[in-house]
């Protein structure tokens, strides 16, 4: 067996956790298939597995060689298919905000999938910056201005966001009508599970962008549960136009202090700035750039 095959087999047996399963994956003998990964061993000088007699794990070493091993095999297949003028083919691994994922990437997806028939989609759901590298994401899709790193940032859209609060909230603490005059209001908190830090609400008054915090008797850290604590009338909120489309038409939730929009927040697809693009990764961009302008111009982010 050569080396990149024996990489085949210990990412195998990663990804199944079992040498008998990776077997019967690879239609290899299990004795083979253990070898295979005893030899990795021998010619790296660590231990790559930690092995039970019911489970199997990589071992901080061998989760390392793991995700070299990905990419690695990932740049030969995708060299081989370009020459042979194939489609993209492969594991194509992408963090996605749950939200984002939900409303733009999961409806549109069967037809990315129905062009590339031979691409493996694997999403992960987060909001934090994850490492690209040691993870094994290929790229990932964020909201707000990207901060400073080593990807490259890929602006796909700019969504409208708006203030919002729900009929009991309005009845209970009155009709705002001016940023100045937030005394006696409330906020839902939302903190962010990537800075740690309370986000303020945010207008724009007479062309200046102001940053005002009011009390909060509930914080959060996710969308979802973000929107549910203003249905209840637990304070004001800020989010994206989309995200409100359904409260607003059934009533749930009423747009307020509409003379004082917000920043439009830009929405980015970042990627490692040192690392060759696969096909699969330069389709998948293409095709993400165009979704969001399909929904930008079908007035889905306004």
């Amino acid at each position: 067996m050569d080396r990149f095959d024996a990489m085949r087999v210990f990412c195998r047996v990663v990804e199944r956790r079992s040498f008998t399963l990776a077997a019967e994956d690879t239609g290899l003998p299990r004795s083979t298939v253990t070898d295979a990964v005893k030899q990795l061993e021998a010619r790296l000088g660590v231990r790559l597995l930690q092995r039970t007699t019911r489970h199997v794990s990589p071992t901080l070493d061998g989760e390392a060689y793991y995700q070299r091993c990905l990419s690695i095999l990932a740049d030969i297949e995708d060299a081989e298919g370009a020459f042979a003028g194939a489609k993209p083919k492969g594991l194509l691994r992408v963090d996605v905000h749950g939200t984002l994922a939900r409303h733009f990437v999961l409806p549109s997806l069967p037809s990315f999938l129905q062009t590339y028939p031979e691409i493996e989609f694997y999403m992960s759901e987060g909001d934090r910056l994850v490492d690209l590298v040691r993870e094994g994401i290929d790229c990932v899709l964020r909201v707000g201005t990207p901060g400073d790193s080593d990807m490259i940032a890929r602006r796909v859209a700019v969504l409208d966001e708006i203030t919002l609060a729900s009929p009991d909230y309005i009845a209970t603490h009155g009709l705002p009508q001016h940023p100045d005059g937030l005394a006696g209001h409330r906020m839902v908190g939302f903190r962010s599970s990537s800075t740690g830090s309370l986000l303020p609400l945010e207008f724009i008054v007479d062309g200046t962008v102001r940053e005002i915090t009011i009390p909060a008797i509930v914080t959060v850290n996710a969308a979802e549960s973000y929107i549910s604590a203003a249905r209840m009338g637990l304070g004001m909120i800020q989010i994206p136009h989309y995200h409100a489309e359904k409260d607003l038409a059934e009533g749930t939730l009423i747009h307020v202090l509409r003379d004082f929009p917000l920043t439009p927040t830009p929405v980015s697809l970042l990627y490692p700035r040192n690392r060759q693009l696969s096909p699969r990764v330069r389709v998948f961009i293409d095709w993400l750039v165009k979704v969001f302008a399909r929904q930008d111009s079908e007035n889905a982010l306004c």
